[in-house]
């Protein structure tokens, strides 16, 4: 079977197997519960433009029905037993996951490989879920302060898939089919595409055992191929650019973005210290000026992504037509000031505090244990157990964070798009 486990922790293990899929656990023995995942890593970012959508349009489908299953005993499967299933795609990964009761872990094992391996991609379900994600990207484009991060991908990277939208539009799902979908299936579900993680109460010896009953280690032929390829190189961001959009909405949604570090990037615990005091709570800066000194807006705060090969951070906000200038004024005032002085003394004591208690809450449930896991192996991260993070949060100095600020809060750095009715300057 040729599969070799080291012991990351006192209750996490990896496994790396000669087919070529990563399999990493947590023991989490003071729950009932676990949650098991399986990664592939190919979505949005490996799309071509004209297949724009269709790694998750295939996420959809493999959910219409199995070799084995009807899409109503696949619903069922978990749920009878009051679990649940589901799924998502991202730019770097598409990803389904289970959470169930710590006896069904058989149960859940099964029903995701059957989902991932044997999925049967009828041409009439396909016209089916075809009409359910336009539905979809319908919901987005009533969602303008969702619309409006779509917007901003596109203004970073107006030629690169990680600027693409996830979903695709109508045009590219219009133009899918069943032959395009097979042929990704093929292409990125097979075991050394994938990572599987899992976290609750189970021992990793018997989720090794159940993978291996699914198939998961057999050297089938034609799985020595190479994992799905990497995004096309990612051209730098544009940056310091503005575009706005008409739309008849009763706010004007605002994002600045830029580029900032990918997610084993060590400076990423600087940007979200960073973060955390620019717009991560009601405490935050902007948060404190926009909302409660000068009554701009209900909904402002900062964001961090992380993805395999480059981040992006930057600053949300929806505000009345007529004052939107205002407010973006005022946010470009706080990102010149945190950008010139970064942080330094009780105020940086202060948000490390914040960073450190944040990333314990994090870690409370096993589906947060089981993402944290198939993130590291996801993203090509060493592991690190909670105190060393901690640890290097505590560690970060004045002149780290100041360098990191200069870097990537410079006002100038930043591409902002607006979304709202016309004249909202």
């Amino acid at each position: 079977m040729g599969e070799e486990t080291v012991r990351l922790d006192r209750e996490i293990f990896q496994t790396a197997a000669s087919s070529g899929v990563t399999v990493l656990s947590e023991r989490v023995p003071n729950v009932r519960s676990v949650a098991v995942g399986i990664w592939v890593r190919s979505a949005s970012a490996h799309e071509p433009r004209p297949k724009m959508g269709v790694s998750h349009l295939l996420e959809h489908m493999v959910f219409k029905g199995t070799e084995r299953r009807t899409a109503q005993q696949i619903a069922l499967a978990l749920e009878s037993r009051g679990g649940s299933l589901d799924a998502y795609t991202s730019r770097d990964t598409t990803s389904f996951q289970a959470r169930v009761l710590d006896a069904d872990l058989p149960q859940a094992i099964d029903v995701l490989t059957d989902l991932i391996r044997h999925p049967v991609l009828r041409a009439s379900d396909l016209e089916l879920e075809r009409n359910v994600v336009l539905e979809e990207i319908n919901t987005v484009e009533d969602t303008p302060d969702d619309q409006v991060f779509d917007l901003s991908y596109q203004a970073l990277w107006p030629e690169h898939p990680y600027g693409y939208s996830i979903l695709g539009t109508k045009q590219t799902v219009g133009a899918l089919s069943t032959a395009d979908l097979k042929s990704l299936h093929d292409r990125a579900y097979f075991p050394a595409n994938c990572v599987i993680a899992a976290a609750g109460n189970l021992a990793h010896e018997q989720l090794l055992d159940e993978l291996e009953k699914q198939g998961w280690f057999n050297a089938i032929p034609g799985n020595a191929r190479p994992p799905a390829p990497s995004p096309a190189t990612i051209p730098p961001a544009v940056r310091g650019t503005e575009a706005h959009h008409a739309k008849d909405t009763a706010q004007t949604h605002i994002v600045f973005a830029t580029d900032s570090v990918p997610y084993a990037d060590r400076r990423k615990y600087a940007l979200l210290v960073l973060a955390n005091v620019f717009g991560g709570g009601m405490s935050s800066r902007l948060f404190q000026r926009i909302r409660e000194e000068l009554g701009l807006a209900y909904a402002i705060y900062a964001f961090t992504s992380f993805y395999r090969h480059v981040g992006v951070t930057g600053v949300y906000v929806g505000t009345q037509p007529r004052t939107a200038t205002q407010a973006a004024a005022a946010i470009r005032q706080e990102y010149a000031k945190l950008a010139r002085e970064g942080l330094t003394g009780e105020v940086l004591a202060e948000a490390k505090q914040q960073t450190q208690g944040q990333l314990m809450l994090s870690l409370e449930s096993p589906s947060a244990r089981m993402y944290r896991l198939a993130g590291l192996a996801v993203h090509g991260e060493p592991y690190q157990n909670l105190d060393e993070v901690l640890a290097t949060v505590a560690g970060l100095t004045e002149e780290e964070i100041r360098s990191v600020a200069a870097e990537f809060f410079a006002p100038e750095r930043q591409t902002v798009v607006w979304l709202g009715p016309e004249g909202a300057r």
